[in-house]
């Protein structure tokens, strides 16, 4: 699979990548300026996750995260410590 660098700079990921990886319009990228390859990550936005922990803690309560998750998923799930 190959793609062509526009004289702006622009690439554009092939449809099957960006299905794969799950990039979207909007997705931010990361490139790794210090690799001896192009090398790029989605960036992680802290800020919107913490903002959605705990956004369920009232949904049922009296469960643990263990039990929500093996109720879910239809097996029993153990966290790591």
């Amino acid at each position: 699979m190959t793609a062509t660098i526009t004289s702006k700079g622009q690439i554009t990921i092939p449809a099957k990548i960006r299905r794969k990886l799950g990039l979207k319009a909007g997705v931010v990228l990361e490139f790794d300026e210090d690799a001896s390859f192009l090398k790029a990550r989605h960036v992680f936005d802290e800020k919107k996750a913490r903002a959605a922990l705990g956004c369920a803690k009232d949904a049922l309560p009296g469960h643990t995260a263990e039990s929500w998750l093996s109720a879910t998923r239809g097996r029993d799930v153990k966290l790591k410590k």
